[in-house]
């Protein structure tokens, strides 16, 4: 079934307006057969997903090489599929000092921060490899954050980007061995910062917005306004938006729920439950409101788990849901919102 399209920003690309997030491929939580992955990936292709993203440090090379796995036989120019650069990967040596440990049985890689030039090239042709493909549509500068890096090693990589890495992205795009290039976001704060210093063509932004945080709103309009086209990918906050609060729920990658985050999720069950809303069709539609983003990637390590995913992407969602939403103060008054289910096209925004 054909899923409606959306243009990245000033691109040619178009793209699903659900994407296939391979994170969960890489088993950082939960080991996965190769046969299960490929079935995932293939109906995924089945139910008209045609945005695959993928990175090196998924699995450290694992989710790579099970989506090229299950890809390659398809016609290329049918679907697009975005990765990472940042992290290089090199033969595993014991006592290798690399962070291996976010993966259950990765593959026997280490790992090298490196955003230079040469670590750039070298990362993108050693992607081609895992994933099969002779191009990619989009590479985006993966976790440029303070979250992986201290402070003295982020400036030296962002050092690194301005003397040589943006140069190699540049240069890719320009042979037209990538259609586009950005930068991945795990924090607001750091996406003017990335606007500022270069000119990209996309975002992909995880935690900053989502039902439960609009943090990244007026960087989102400022995209918008650039021409920068934005992908959101953690849709339910890493697990929560799509559990509710049961035991084991987990929030931006961890177990620990903040009090006020506990809160504001209690509100917004409340309300899904008076407008007979599915908390994570809510979840999963809410980014696609905003005139900048083009796509969102939640991820799936089950065919379970993927048509689940499908069905929250074309629940009918009542207009007048969204309306109390804005009212109780649980999403900001000015952030926009879907103003119909994907099953009925979903392409137009509420005004602002």
């Amino acid at each position: 079934m054909a899923l409606p399209s959306r243009k990245l920003g000033r691109t040619d690309i178009h793209l699903s307006v659900v994407g296939f997030g391979s994170a969960g491929l890489g088993q950082n939580s939960a080991r996965i057969a190769d046969a299960d992955a490929r079935r995932v990936v293939t109906l995924a292709w089945d139910e008209g997903i045609r945005l695959f993203d993928t990175a090196p440090g998924y699995g450290i090379g694992l989710a790579e090489y099970r989506v090229g796995e299950s890809l390659y036989r398809k016609p290329r120019s049918e679907y697009v599929l975005t990765s990472k650069v940042g992290r290089r990967l090199r033969p595993h040596q014991t006592g290798d000092a690399s962070d291996r440990s976010a993966w259950l049985d990765p593959l026997p890689f280490g790992v090298t921060w490196d955003f230079t030039y040469d670590g750039i090239m070298r990362s993108f042709e050693d992607s081609l490899l895992r994933l099969r493909t002779d191009r990619l549509d989009a590479l985006y500068i993966h976790d440029l954050d303070h979250a992986h890096h201290a402070p003295d090693t982020l400036a030296g990589h962002w050092a690194d980007l301005r003397a040589g890495g943006i140069r190699a992205l540049e240069s890719l795009r320009q042979s037209g061995t990538i259609r586009a290039f950005g930068a991945g976001i795990n924090f607001g704060e750091d996406i003017a910062p990335m606007l500022d210093a270069f000119d990209l063509d996309a975002l992909l932004v995880a935690a900053p917005y989502t039902l439960l945080h609009q943090d990244a709103l007026e960087a989102l309009d400022r995209c918008y306004e650039r021409g920068v086209g934005v992908v959101i990918g953690a849709v339910f906050q890493s697990g929560l938006l799509a559990t509710g609060l049961v035991e084991g729920a987990r929030y931006n990658y961890g177990a620990a729920i903040p009090e006020e985050v506990r809160q504001r999720l209690q509100g917004l069950i409340a309300a899904c439950e008076r407008h007979a809303v599915a908390l994570p069709a809510a979840a999963l539609q809410f980014p696609l409101g905003h005139p900048a983003v083009a796509a969102v990637v939640p991820g799936a390590i089950s065919e379970a788990e993927l048509t689940s995913n499908l069905r929250n992407a074309r629940y009918a969602i009542p207009a007048d849901f969204w309306d109390d939403l804005r009212e109780r103060g649980l999403i900001r008054r000015e952030a926009p919102t879907p103003r119909s289910a994907l099953s009925l096209g979903a392409a137009a925004h509420e005004a602002r």
